[in-house]
């Protein structure tokens, strides 16, 4: 299991390090799952999007210094969610349950967005 972000399908201004270095752990991803198939180990990644984690608000202040920075972070985030909405860690960790459990038993070099359908439009 990796942990991408949906930067790995998505241009965003700014951050084209970031997001290559996302789009890399996809590729490796299917490179995985190719190699290590006839030794039954399924790869996969999960790909979220703006989660609400105490993280964000350093972020914020990283994007948007100054007064009211969570505002602005936010406002800019929420404007690209078609969900309208942050993600929540509890949400993320359902799709990481999901595909490390056998209900996911036939899914190998698969993508999860987790993004409320930001990479969807």
């Amino acid at each position: 299991m990796l942990n991408s972000s949906n930067t790995n399908a998505k241009a965003s201004d700014g951050i084209g390090v970031y997001a290559a270095i996302k789009a890399a752990l996809r590729s490796l991803a299917r490179t995985w799952a190719s190699e290590l198939r006839d030794r039954k180990i399924r790869v996969n990644v999960v790909s979220p999007g703006a989660t609400a984690t105490p993280g964000i608000e350093s972020l914020a202040l990283l994007l948007f210094p100054g007064p009211g920075s969570a505002e602005k972070f936010e406002e800019y985030q929420i404007g690209s969610v078609p969900m309208a909405r942050y993600g929540t860690s509890d949400e993320v960790a359902n799709a990481v349950l999901f595909l490390a459990s056998d209900l996911s038993s036939f899914t190998t070099g698969a993508d999860i967005p987790v993004d409320g359908g930001v990479n969807q439009f």
